[in-house]
């Protein structure tokens, strides 16, 4: 049976759409798809328009798939580009493409272009579909709304006003304990942080590093709340970032992947496989400087990777903390005195401790106890060192102006090979006279 709708009954509903839309919007969103989109197929195209942009996303995306194809086009071509953007962006691919192709061309690609975030930015990681509260509902139709969503494990809401900005969010623990009557701007808490949809990836992360966030909202340039960052998305990231630091601290470029081209691949690492190699000669200088004394005492050649070995792994703990401290801002370039000091104990507690298992194996095998006091003391020299290089190469990289992670194990290397072939060789030679019991 065909609705009847009275000329002053129409008159009147037309009246109130296009003077109150934001009144008439709340009133929708409460009703079933379908009965909306009823309501307003009836309704001219200006009227339509008003009101159908006031709507939240979710609510005008249901709306209009219920419309009649004309009237769809006619919302997505005349109404505010974000507001249609927010609302095609519910949609899976294959309706999306369907809608964008019933327009005009330059209409859709405006609107592709809003939809389709670049690579690596907040809006790309995103979940656009979300059901935003209003402020201005009470409790119990906070709890209405929430029970029309059929997505779970939910454990807040976010709230915008009636520009669709945002302007807080509930937990919904706090829905559940609360008077339907009360207002939710009363239990509505203030948002722990927030990321703009064109924010890089690298920049929001940094911000959440000490924040109990689960969610991340995302807004636009003027505000209005287009999506949320889930958790699985943030731990994600959080993962793919740490990662890009260590292929930056050998190296590797932040953008090759495992399967990016061979030439790509060799363009970004063999600038800092040649650097590499002239830090290898200067290693190789310091041992050519104590030749002699390696062709006196071949026993000196035998143990001189086990000091840079030691050396080397020590100074890679230093600045695997450190960096990582850096990175989450638990310290900054004005707490190198501590950071030094404290790697400074820890390289000289762990060098004794690692020198004394040293100098038994070495005096089991040498029976030399001028062998077993130049290790010893060697590994203490070099692995101090080597958790002052490690905590000092990252702080000078950012109090530079350069990222911290960039070839920092590259230049560790460098430092910890030197330091720990010039301590071993240069104590043999100024203790050259306890080494005539060693082996060779």
């Amino acid at each position: 049976m065909t609705e009847v709708v009275l000329p002053a009954v129409a008159a009147l509903s037309r009246r109130y759409l296009l003077d109150y839309p934001r009144e008439a919007a709340r009133l929708i969103e409460k009703m079933p798809a379908a009965q909306a989109a009823q309501l307003l197929a009836r309704q001219p195209p200006n009227a339509l328009v008003r009101v159908w942009q006031a709507l939240t996303a979710d609510a005008a995306a249901a709306t209009l798939q219920a419309l009649p194809a004309e009237q769809a086009r006619t919302l997505l071509a005349e109404t505010e580009p974000a507001a249609a953007a927010a609302a095609l962006a519910q949609f899976d691919d294959g309706v999306r493409n369907r809608l964008l192709g019933s327009l005009d061309r330059q209409v859709a690609e405006e609107l592709r272009e809003l939809v389709d975030y670049p690579e690596n930015v907040a809006g790309r990681m995103m979940d656009p579909r979300v059901t935003p509260l209003r402020m201005q509902i009470t409790v119990g139709e906070a709890l209405a709304r929430l029970r029309g969503i059929k997505s779970r494990g939910l454990r807040e809401l976010f709230v915008v006003d009636e520009q669709m900005k945002l302007v807080g969010r509930v937990e919904i623990q706090d829905l559940a304990v609360t008077d339907d009557a009360t207002p939710l701007s009363q239990v509505m808490r203030r948002l722990l942080a927030v990321a703009n949809d064109l924010d890089p990836r690298e920049d929001f992360l940094e911000r959440l590093q000490h924040k109990p966030i689960t969610e991340l909202p995302v807004v636009n340039i003027d505000g209005r709340f287009v999506g949320v960052i889930r958790q699985a998305a943030l731990l994600a990231a959080l993962e793919q970032e740490t990662s890009l630091d260590v292929q930056l601290m050998v190296g590797a470029s932040r953008d090759e992947r495992a399967l990016s081209p061979p030439g790509f691949a060799v363009a970004r690492r063999l600038p800092w496989l040649q650097i590499n190699l002239l830090t290898a000669f200067l290693a190789a200088a310091v041992v050519g400087l104590f030749e002699g004394t390696i062709a006196r005492f071949t026993a000196l050649a035998v143990l001189l990777p086990v000091v840079a070995g030691q050396s080397g792994n020590a100074g890679a703990q230093a600045l695997a903390v450190t960096m990582r401290a850096l990175a989450l801002r638990e310290v900054t370039v004005r707490h190198w005195p501590r950071i030094v000091g404290k790697e400074a104990i820890v390289g000289i507690a762990n060098g004794v401790a690692v020198a004394a298992t040293t100098a038994l194996g070495v005096y089991l095998w040498s029976r030399s106890l001028g062998l077993v006091l130049v290790c010893a003391l060697a590994m203490v020299i070099s692995m101090l060192a080597a958790g002052l290089a490690g905590a000092l190469v990252p702080v000078l990289l950012r109090r530079f102006g350069q990222d911290p992670a960039l070839a920092s194990s590259i230049i560790l290397t460098t430092v910890t090979d030197i330091v720990g072939f010039a301590s071993f060789l240069g104590i043999a030679t100024l203790l050259a006279g306890l080494l005539q019991a060693a082996p060779g």
